[in-house]
């Protein structure tokens, strides 16, 4: 809380009390697991084992538990509370990288010319669809993507916070394109490229509800 306090003042995002409220209720689960299931009524008793032990109850919540019990056992020990750190030695356990369910080859393929060559698509699912697995865009970076971050003449597009324009592979452009003209037929002064019914009359992005259900019909 000194250190909400702290960041308050120095202008610096602090803590929310979500986050120490979970810091908290780790230490807690902790503090229960050590003495209802290992007998240590101690912190300076807490050995690797105990910690490993404890992680493994709640495999999911490794990695935030693992963060939490190290910030707490390196204050520990500089307070000379534990002589020993005992969360130095395990590890995340984590795979880095996707870890989601991936399309083969042929179903890619199959969607791109979806995506590329039926005129029956619609132009908004066409465009996430192009522009978040061949150039990385996210949901948010699509339906705020708006008229004056895409250069016609470079054929490029600034996507979210990107420090530089994206270059698109002429499929993709040809996607931007039809999703252009779509929205031409509406009559609107949003200035984004993916306007729905809804946002039309106003200058809003589409919602992220929509955007979630963009992709629904492939």
């Amino acid at each position: 809380m000194r250190a909400q306090d702290r960041a308050r003042r120095a202008g610096t995002r602090p803590r929310s009390n979500h986050t120490l409220e979970t810091a908290l209720s780790i230490l807690r689960d902790l503090a229960r697991f050590l003495t209802e299931h290992r007998g240590k009524d101690d912190w300076a008793l807490v050995d690797v084992d105990d910690i490993e032990v404890f992680l493994a109850t709640s495999p999911k919540a490794r990695k935030r538990r693992l963060v939490v019990l190290r910030q707490f056992f390196r204050f520990a020990r500089s307070q000379r509370i534990v002589l020993i750190d005992p969360t130095r030695t395990p590890i995340v356990k984590e795979r880095n990288g996707f870890r989601g369910r991936t399309l083969t080859l042929g179903q890619q393929r199959e969607l791109f010319r979806r995506w590329t060559t039926d005129d029956h698509v619609h132009p908004h699912e066409a465009l996430l669809g192009m522009l978040a697995p061949l150039h990385g865009a996210s949901s948010t970076e699509v339906r705020t993507l708006q008229i004056t971050d895409v250069d016609a003449a470079a054929q490029t597009v600034r996507l979210g916070k990107r420090p530089h324009p994206v270059p698109l592979d002429p499929a993709s452009w040809t996607v931007l394109e039809r999703c252009l003209d779509h929205r031409a037929k509406w009559p609107t002064t949003n200035p984004h490229v993916m306007v729905t019914k809804g946002t039309k009359a106003g200058r809003s992005p589409a919602s992220t509800a929509y955007v979630s259900h963009v992709l629904d019909d492939c």
